[in-house]
């Protein structure tokens, strides 16, 4: 068989020239493929890096994050619900908690949310900011859902804004809330987390995959194994709450004395609801805690969340289980001027 070079000598003149260029265009092809292919990850990964970026620069701060409203915004114009999340809730979490309530929380008020600063878990900050929200809204009602260990930080944040501002609030709602370490069944990872927080140490992000996927196998049986991944993806993400973050708010719990807020609510009412399957915090101890310790303010104890799944406060995914709760309670402890305690304006 000829050689590629004897093969253009006999095609004649120009055949080797014409080799040439076939080969120049496939190159200016594969070329212009690989720019293009490299051009298009070069800018995914540019909006990646500019998204995280600000997604970080915003969660510097504490924030009031509020869920619009029709109904709320036209009956309740002063009047405003504020969620309190739990441990690792994330900014967008705790609006989806409020979406999912929607129904039965713009019964009172308007829907916002606090959500918790990257750089750590601090008091004095998110009482400015509840209060600079009251005042830019103008709110005169002020109701707290505090979510799980939520409702340790609306319990003090609720003592602060009346000593401070003299703001009180209407109502707390403590949903699955645990009243000190000591109702948290799991007590094991408080000893590491909060012992090298306190001695400076800061878990990197890269390390937070293992770490959560750690903790959420330990409590395989609240989960499904799916949901187990999807929450160990998101911790990872960058609008998943920071390493300090968590850390600061596992110290918080660690030190928490409700018994430093008795007296200091006023005439503040207060609800515990709770799961006895609960294997997150312990129903029984959590509730007897808040209601011998806030027995003046306690107008409620009872309602259970049986049904709900995970058990540990989940209104998120049972909502079916909360909204009647929820309503119940509100028409019980705040009622509405007219319609014995039901709501007739609409």
């Amino acid at each position: 068989m000829p050689s590629e070079t004897e093969a253009d000598d006999v095609r004649g003149p120009g055949s080797a020239e014409a080799r040439v260029l076939r080969h120049a265009v496939d190159l200016e092809r594969f070329s212009r493929r690989s720019f293009l292919i490299g051009a298009g990850s070069a800018s995914l990964l540019s909006a990646d890096m500019l998204f995280t970026r600000r997604v970080q620069a915003e969660r510097r701060v504490n924030k009031i994050l509020t869920v619009q409203d029709d109904v709320a915004e036209r009956y309740f114009p002063n009047s405003s619900w504020i969620l309190f999340p739990g441990y690792k809730t994330s900014w967008e979490e705790a609006r989806w908690i409020l979406n999912v309530l929607r129904g039965s929380l713009n019964k009172r008020g308007q829907l916002a949310a606090v959500g918790y600063s990257n750089l750590g878990l601090d008091i004095d900050e998110i009482v400015i900011a509840v209060i600079e929200h009251v005042r830019a809204h103008q709110v005169t009602r002020l109701y707290f859902y505090g979510h799980s260990f939520g409702g340790m930080v609306a319990t003090q944040v609720a003592a602060r804004l009346r000593e401070l501002h003299g703001v009180e609030v209407v109502f707390i709602l403590l949903d699955s809330s645990p009243a000190s370490r000591y109702d948290v069944l799991d007590q094991s990872w408080f000893e590491g987390v909060v012992l090298l927080y306190e001695s400076g140490f800061r878990f990197p992000t890269v390390l937070r995959g293992g770490y959560e996927l750690g903790e959420r196998m330990l409590h395989k049986d609240e989960r499904s194994w799916g949901q187990i991944l999807d929450q160990t993806l998101e911790q990872l993400s960058p609008i998943a709450p920071s390493s300090v973050l968590i850390q600061s708010e596992s110290a918080y719990i660690y030190h928490f004395d409700a018994s430093r807020f008795v007296g200091k609510l006023g005439s503040t009412r207060m609800a515990f609801i709770g799961n006895p399957r609960d294997k997150t915090v312990d129903y029984e101890t959590a509730r007897d805690a808040w209601t011998l310790t806030f027995k003046a303010n306690m107008a409620s104890a009872e309602l259970r969340t049986d049904g709900a799944r995970p058990e540990h406060a989940s209104p998120g995914w049972s909502p079916f289980v909360y909204r009647p709760i929820i309503e119940k309670l509100q028409d019980e402890i705040l009622p509405l001027p007219s319609g014995g305690g039901k709501k007739t304006a609409y």
